[in-house]
């Protein structure tokens, strides 16, 4: 091809194209956006509903049932969830990727809405939220020596979050121990009964006393004046001297029945950080928005927060996540740094000579810098991917320059002129230059164009990697010819050093190519010895651990505990305290954090943020171990450690999330089921620990009324109800107003008047005769157990067999292993599911299997194009699964395991191993064309070209060791990617170097006696 003499005789031209391509990069990198991960959408939409004092069975019934019923029509749901409580009624709602989380809101909030009119008196209207997957990417901790929890919520909820939700990208502000002011009407059953007083009287009288008016307006011709009627209540005196009835004269008021206090809307929940309670501010940041931003923004109204804190009052942040993110980019930029500083010293390693190194060193940045505005064209962002693919790029860039520059060395050595050289070498080489260029870059468009997770991920990372190939080609023939023709002469091969490189690598070709001509005259062996490598490969695929990710040490640990179903917050706090001060006595330790009454009464929820990593000695991974080896022994709490999602758009929580359900089989039936999966697990041997999430112990009153008695007695099962409701349900009755702000008014029994079932022999209901009569008179009392939670998947019974794998067993072999126990255990009826990370593997789990036979399609068909040859293709392709044999056996062996990063390490293998082939096959069918046999042409083609590609492959393989010893954060994908790289293309390379000539040897086309048919005048 002689378009390249063009850029050799017009040097400022091609310095124009480099400089051009400069410009532009570096003016995108001021535009280019840094982030985590690329923009993507996980959206979570969750409906919780209150109905006070329900049972779980009857808030299924009556409110999850109609309400998930209805919203199970909104467009973009993935899967639904459901959990039926005391009083509560939670719906969650999972997004498929990408899809409009506001458009799957604005849908709900009309399903909702239609449903109402079903809900039974006294269910609260729902609370519709929507939020992303990720966890909250920043707590922070307001704590007082002299305020109470409810002044400090107070001081939370009115100054700080109103601050905090003003930052671009906050999703959603959860207090953690929150604790609103509240009128506590605390009852006395039996002074009640002593006046004459009823649940409904006391009821009745707060509504109609308690009430906000809108008086309106007094006009005429000239002017108006606003009415504000004081109809309210404020105070607590005010609520003490409510008449509840008059007796003979006297009036009865509240203080006579019960006491009045503002005290806190609930007494559950406990949050401590460091040792000290708190309310703690959890912020969530939108689905699409970049973490570092809002994070940004909410450090820059942290002066404001601070600023307005009362004297006794701190504010500290306990855990920032991007620490994690800003972390792991400076490790990936050391990377960079590193790797391109190995590859600079490799090839000059190669080429000895100073002039020589600057051709291919110089591409580097401009490739890089270039893929910039590339990036920014496409809509990408710098993040963890697009800054993996630059590294690997370093080492890829090169691979053309060299290949020029090391053919323009031969043509010098033979005695050509500067110029001359230069002109010959970029004719020889364009060919191979614009065929590897185009395979590297055709290998990359399936994932670009892959769908789910996997495809969002890495399409950033396979097109920013295919670009900077891409410009590398274009530099490769433009610039490198010409800086060859004005930097390399002959004497630049006489210095003591390259000649000594010269020697060195002039034997090593000698000693290859009498080895390379013995194996092609014993060219037989090469069928068994392939055959057993292919044998042996499909072997390891089979069983070679699959996860969908390597765990990170993301710089926390996360804890979770469960007591028994009875327990409330006190006796999780009592079990509690022991797991701090596990955290605590670590030195790895920085700040803690602990919430007991995490989303129900008997569970806990702890943090124990680690210091920097370079500050200590244990990984996140190795203190999860230690520390579940002893919260095991502690008593009174189920408790398990596990580190946070490594990949975003899943949910926090166990990696293993196996859902059974039924649409027929009711709880109590299906726990046995699933009770005996999780004995499987446990007696497997590859949980650390599994839980079962169906319970069925949870203690429940029974009351069942007489009712013809009670009909006798003149008591309707209404008034019965209403002193249930009132007495313990803990529901609100209306609001008052306290500073400018409404607060609930909240009535009850004493904590004495509700201890056990015997305190109901205190409750009195009146009868329409307006006696007070003995509740328990007319009703009997038993206990029993209920499950603490009623759950649904996908509107169908269920229950979720949780775990956590032991070390050494990947997602992949746990769930195998329990998909086959469900087989054995679970009736006919019964059906399967997934739900959080396993339902990401699974999803995700063939997709890049997938992607990777398509990229060796096309391959194929590239070079078919280029080569013109269905059988040439084949040759350089044999060499493929050679060296993902090589990848696959430090992952067979256990070194890492078969992840999303490893799969697209083993797709960038297949391009990068092609390489090698395109260079020594394009050169042996020249020399076939010059009139060599086939077996001649191979030779002397891997001869010739054995410098380059060991050139090459050690630029790639030593390029990419900062990645396999890289430490810290993120280390893991990035050790996954790497290892497979340089494995993976070391054992390619050999096999390059001695199986494909003997494959040629066998299949190649004879292009010395090829027809070329010309075309008519």
């Amino acid at each position: 091809m002689k378009f390249t003499d063009l850029f050799v005789q017009r040097p400022v031209l091609a310095t124009v194209i480099s400089l051009v391509i400069l410009v532009l990069g570096l003016k995108a990198f001021e535009d280019l956006q840094i982030r985590q991960y690329p923009v993507m959408e996980t959206g979570i939409i969750t409906i919780a509903t209150t109905y006070p004092g329900a049972s779980p069975t009857n808030v299924q019934g009556y409110v999850t049932q109609p309400i998930q019923q209805m919203v199970a029509q909104t467009e973009g749901v993935d899967y639904m969830l459901s959990e039926s409580t005391m009083g509560m009624s939670t719906i969650t709602l999972y997004l498929k990727l990408d899809y409009s989380t506001d458009k799957a809101l604005t849908e709900v909030l009309s399903l909702v809405q239609q449903v109402k009119y079903r809900l039974p008196q006294g269910v609260q209207d729902s609370s519709i939220l929507k939020s992303s997957s990720q966890s909250p990417v920043v707590y922070i901790s307001f704590a007082s020596e002299g305020l109470e929890a409810q002044q400090i919520s107070d001081f939370v909820s009115r100054v700080a979050q109103p601050i905090f939700s003003t930052v671009n990208g906050v999703n959603n502000i959860q207090l953690l121990g929150q604790k609103d002011f509240a009128m506590r009407i605390w009852l006395d059953p039996l002074k009640m009964a002593g006046n004459g007083i009823s649940a409904e009287d006391v009821e009745n009288a707060i509504k109609k006393n308690n009430a906000v008016s809108a008086a309106g307006r007094l006009k005429n011709n000239l002017i108006e004046i606003n009415i504000n009627a004081h109809t309210d209540l404020q105070d607590i005196s005010q609520f003490e001297n409510i008449v509840v009835r008059q007796n003979k004269g006297k009036f009865i008021k509240i203080s006579d029945v019960a006491t009045v206090e503002l005290g806190s809307d609930n007494y559950d929940d406990m949050v401590f950080s460091n040792g000290k309670k708190n309310i703690t501010v959890a912020i969530s940041n939108t689905s699409d928005s970049n973490p570092l931003d809002v994070i940004k923004g909410i450090y820059g109204v942290m002066d404001d927060v601070i600023g307005s804190l009362p004297p006794t009052m701190t504010a500290t942040v306990i855990y920032d996540s991007t620490e994690y993110i800003t972390a792991s980019i400076d490790d990936v930029l050391h990377t960079f740094v590193e790797a391109l500083v190995i590859v600079i010293i490799v090839v000059f390693m190669f080429l000895g000579a100073f002039r020589a190194i600057l051709i291919p060193i110089i591409t580097i940045p401009l490739s890089i810098i270039g893929t910039l505005f590339l990036m920014l064209s496409l809509g990408f962002s710098i993040n963890l991917l697009t800054l993996l693919a630059m590294v690997l790029a370093i080492s890829l860039v090169v691979d053309d320059a060299i290949v020029v520059v090391e053919n323009t060395f031969r043509h010098l050595e033979e005695g050509a002129a500067p110029f001359d050289a230069a002109v010959l070498s970029a004719r020889e080489i364009a060919g191979p230059v614009i065929t590897m260029t185009i395979t590297l870059a055709a290998v990359y468009a399936p994932i670009g164009f892959m769908g789910g997770l996997t495809g969002k991920l890495f399409t950033e990372f396979a097109f920013t990697l295919a670009g900077s190939v891409i410009i590398s080609g274009i530099i490769a023939l433009t610039l490198s010819p010409m800086m060859c023709s004005k930097m390399l002469s002959k004497e630049s091969l006489e210095t003591p050093l390259v000649k000594k490189i010269d020697t060195v690598l002039e034997a090593l070709k000698n000693k290859y190519n009498k080895l390379l001509s013995y194996l092609l005259d014993n060219r037989a062996f090469v069928w068994p010895v392939a055959a057993t490598i292919l044998i042996s490969l499909v072997y390891m695929f089979v069983n070679t651990a699959q996860e969908l990710a390597p765990q990170e040490d993301q710089g926390v640990v996360l804890a979770m505990g469960t007591g028994p179903n009875y327990a409330n917050t006190d006796y999780v706090y009592k079990y509690s305290n022991p797991i701090v001060e596990v955290f605590t006595k670590n030195p790895e330790t920085k700040m803690t954090m602990a919430v007991n009454g995490y989303k129900n009464n008997s569970t806990f929820f702890g943090l124990d943020v680690l210091k920097p990593w370079d500050e200590r000695d244990r990984t996140a991974q190795q203190l999860i171990k230690d520390m579940q080896i002893e919260l095991q022994t502690m008593p009174g709490l189920q408790l398990y450690t596990f580190s946070p999602p490594d990949l975003p758009g899943t949910p926090q929580g166990l990696p293993f999330q196996m859902v059974i359900k039924s649409p027929i089989d009711s709880y109590e039936t299906m726990y046995q089921y699933a009770e005996n999966l999780k004995v499987a697990a446990e007696k497997s041997g590859k949980f650390i620990f599994s839980k079962n999430d169906l319970k069925i112990n949870k203690p429940q009153i029974e009351i069942n009324i007489d009712r013809d008695k009670a009909a006798q007695l003149g008591v309707t099962a209404s008034a019965i109800g209403d002193v249930l409701k009132v007495f313990l349900s803990e529901g609100f009755i209306n609001y008052f107003s306290l500073n400018g702000r409404s607060y609930q008014v909240i009535s009850e029994v004493k904590q004495l008047d509700r201890l056990d079932r015997k305190a109901l022999e205190n409750y009195y209901v009146k009868s329409v005769s307006g006696a007070m009569v003995p509740m328990s008179s007319i009703v009997s009392v038993k206990q029993t157990i209920q499950p603490s939670a009623v759950n649904q998947f996908q509107q169908l019974n269920s229950a979720m067999i949780e775990g956590k794998m032991m070390p050494g067993v990947s997602i992949g072999e746990a769930y195998a292993f329990m998909q086959a126990k469900a087989k054995e255990i679970l009736p006919a009826s019964y059906t399967i599911d997934s739900s959080g990370q396993l339902r990401q593997f699974l999803q995700e789990g063939q997709s890049l299997l997938v992607t990777f036979a398509l990229a060796f399609i096309i391959i194929f068909l590239v070079l078919a194009a280029q080569f013109e040859s269905f059988r040439d293709p084949c040759v350089i392709l044999t060499t493929v699964p050679l060296s993902i044999f090589g990848a696959m056996l430090p992952l067979y062996f256990g070194v890492a395991t078969l992840n999303i990063y490893t799969e697209v390490g083993l797709v960038t293998l297949v391009g990068l191993i092609s390489k090698h082939g395109i260079l020594i096959v394009d050169f042996a069918n020249g020399l076939q064309r010059q009139g060599m046999d086939r077996r001649e042409a191979i030779l002397e083609a891997a001869s010739i070209r054995l410098r380059p590609v060991l050139m090459t492959t050690a630029a790639m393989v030593v390029g990419v060791l900062p990645l396999v010893t890289a430490s810290g954060a993120g280390a893991e994908s990035r050790f996954s990617i790497g290892l497979v790289i340089s494995v993976g293309m070391t054992v390619g390379t050999l096999f390059t170097l001695f199986i494909l000539p003997m494959i040629y040897s066998y299949f190649a086309e004879d292009h010395a006696n090829k027809v070329e048919h010309a075309l008519p005048a």
